[in-house]
């Protein structure tokens, strides 16, 4: 099973700075369980659109059957890697 974070952020974003080292951590810690998709906002619109993504930091992870949960804010370490787990990373 395929297993993507999808993490909507722009460059101005302060949240989106304080998340960034929770999610390389992450990465490098599940080593390849999962994928990252960084999404910046300005240059990608359309597909904020489509997940209508309101507010920045948002995160949303997705397995093969679809969004398994998503985050709106700076979100903690440990309740990523819960939604990882229950998307069968």
């Amino acid at each position: 099973m395929t297993v993507t974070l999808k993490d909507f952020y722009a460059d101005w974003c302060g949240p989106c700075k304080t998340q960034d080292p929770i999610l390389e951590e992450l990465e490098d810690d599940w080593d390849g369980r999962f994928e990252v998709e960084k999404i910046n906002v300005d240059e990608q619109q359309d597909v904020a659109n489509e997940y209508q993504v309101r507010s920045l930091p948002t995160l949303i992870i997705e397995n093969d059957d679809g969004v398994v949960e998503r985050f709106v804010g700076v979100t903690q370490r440990t309740d990523i890697e819960d939604a990882l787990e229950s998307a069968d990373a």
